[in-house]
């Protein structure tokens, strides 16, 4: 004999029931509908995600001061140009290096030249308190003879003489002071510009 028979809502309602139990019991969280997930649920960064980070990496030029250093002309007389060293290295050893390097294209292109080896080492370079620079020279310099040799140690004297507190350069090579010469040939162990009075700058008239 069988029993009465359920209504089929109620079976649906009891199965249903059944279901959300077992839910409940392997620990899966039941709603009843969507809801929003409180702020504190959220992993942290997705709230508010940070923009990607750029470093911006700036290079600051060192202040240049101008200096004069002193080339060959086609006439034979020396002419004061121009160069840019840094401040923090305004030293007789900067400007002598930056007259080693000779003259810049467009000038090369006026007929500048220097009588200085493009080879030449300038080991050291120091202004003492009687005025006179000492130069220590490496390199190619040693090796000039002549009217080269002049002109190269009138650039010289006349570059270092544009910088305060010189009034004589005398010379060493590799260490060892040498006597240098003048315009008339002669050697000398100081070396100033009034003794290359003919191949000083030319004044321009008027």
């Amino acid at each position: 004999m069988t029993g009465p028979r359920l209504p089929r809502p109620t079976v649906l309602a009891g199965v249903a029931l059944v279901t959300i139990v077992a839910l409940a019991g392997c620990g899966v969280p039941v709603d009843r509908g969507p809801s929003a997930l409180p702020r504190k649920g959220v992993p942290f960064g997705l709230l508010q995600p940070s923009p990607p980070s750029t470093t911006t990496t700036s290079v600051v030029s060192p202040a240049q001061s101008p200096v004069q250093i002193f080339l060959i002309a086609p006439s034979g007389h020396l002419v004061a140009v121009t160069r840019q060293v840094p401040s923090a290295s305004e030293s007789l050893t900067a400007v002598l290096d930056a007259l080693v390097k000779g003259p810049t294209n467009p000038e090369a292109a006026t007929g500048l030249a220097s009588a200085v080896p493009a080879q030449t080492v300038v080991v050291g370079a120091v202004i003492g308190a009687n005025e006179v620079a000492t130069v220590n020279l490496g390199g190619t310099f040693g090796q000039l003879v002549g009217q080269a040799q002049i002109q190269a140690v009138a650039q010289i004297v006349f570059t270092a003489g544009a910088l305060p507190g010189v009034s004589g350069v005398s010379f060493e090579l590799a260490g060892r002071a040498a006597d240098v010469p003048v315009a008339n040939g002669a050697l000398v162990p100081v070396a100033n510009p009034a003794q290359f009075a003919s191949l000083a700058p030319v004044t321009p008239a008027g």
